[in-house]
């Protein structure tokens, strides 16, 4: 009776510890849209691999689409959730995902998939400094395609992009020149303020570099696991 009582135990643990490293495995991720993301894992980071693309939030909301310099303009001035395609044309979400105002990132109703997270500017930092620091792990980082000055190896398939950005007036700035990622932290030097941490990948150097901007602006979105 010992011996079978051992046995189901084993046979419990194995089926649990199956089941928990499925999860750990997992080659994927899905928004509340249904679009599927790729990971990029480093170290005990988790990552999706792509700018975020979702139209909703967490809990089915639609996140208002903002598409006139007005519009975008006034939910900066109003502190409303927000988002775009690069301007304001759907086929760049295909490559680029899409464009958010950081109240759109800050919501409550939450903008990251279920288990995941916006990265507060700590995560970024844990990343790069894996990666042997902001002089160097930019090439890390970028895509091997889509830059063309300083070009990028992809090493952990992150595959980092240069969507651009739309500041907080409206106007659409610097695609295919830099890529820009919002962080959830508030610069402790800055208060109170508008302002709002940012990394940021440029096409014509391999630094990265840590921004403050304001809430309003639009930037690309990537979601670290919980």
């Amino acid at each position: 009776m010992k011996t079978k009582k051992i046995e189901r135990v084993t046979f419990l643990g194995s089926v649990i510890l199956s089941i928990l490293t499925l999860t750990v495995n997992a080659q994927e991720v899905k928004d509340t849209n249904g679009n599927v993301y790729g990971i990029a894992k480093y170290g005990v980071q988790v990552w999706i691999a792509s700018n975020l693309n979702a139209t909703h939030f967490r809990n089915g909301d639609v996140i208002p689409e903002d598409i006139t310099d007005e519009d975008w303009a006034k939910a900066a001035s109003s502190g409303s959730p927000a988002w775009c395609y690069y301007d304001n044309n759907p086929e760049n979400a295909a490559k680029y995902g899409k464009l958010y105002n950081w109240y759109a990132i800050n919501d409550p109703r939450g903008l990251a998939p279920a288990g995941w997270h916006i990265p507060a500017n700590e995560d970024w930092r844990t990343l790069i400094k894996n990666l042997l620091g902001i002089k160097v792990a930019g090439p890390k980082l970028k895509d091997s395609k889509g830059w063309k000055n300083k070009k990028g190896t992809n090493d952990i398939g992150f595959a980092a992009l240069p969507a651009g950005y739309r500041d907080q007036e409206g106007k659409f700035k610097d695609i295919e020149k830099i890529g820009q990622w919002w962080s959830n932290s508030v610069p402790v030097d800055v208060k109170p303020s508008e302002l709002i941490y940012s990394v940021q990948l440029n096409d014509n150097t391999t630094d990265i570099k840590y921004i403050a901007v304001n809430k309003g602006m639009g930037l690309s979105v990537r979601c670290e696991k919980d």
